[in-house]
């Protein structure tokens, strides 16, 4: 198993930035493709971007294409989210999830680890 803590949510004005970061522990981080997923009040989860074992191939939801980057370290065992020029519309609770296999995915059920949530707020 792997435990994932995500970390860096905040409140921020619109056009802002913030970078999240999730720490994992357990098993061999790069034995895992990673995700990032936002769950806004009243909605679904929704998948946001993803990144595989080496880093080497990324995947965005094309409303955050071009202001957000994901990236891995994986010496440190940490993902990242960068995000920029932020939109009250981005305002959710951010996850990130670790998928037991090398390549990316865009759906919640192929990732079988979840950390507990940041909040992001992004205020008008």
């Amino acid at each position: 198993q792997v435990q994932l803590v995500e970390s860096g949510g905040g409140l921020v004005q619109a056009g802002g930035s913030l970078r999240l970061s999730c720490a994992a522990s357990g098993r061999t981080f790069s034995d895992y493709a990673m995700g990032w997923f936002r769950q806004a009040p009243g909605k679904e989860r929704q998948f946001v971007a993803a990144i595989s074992w080496s880093g080497g191939r990324t995947y965005y939801v094309d409303s955050v294409k071009g202001r957000f980057t994901i990236s891995r370290d994986n010496v440190k065992n940490t993902v990242y989210l960068q995000m920029n020029s932020l939109k009250p519309e981005d305002t959710a609770v951010y996850y990130c999830a670790a998928r037991s296999t090398l390549g990316i995915s865009t759906f919640l059920y192929e990732y079988a680890y979840w950390g507990q949530g940041t909040q992001v707020t992004v205020s008008s």
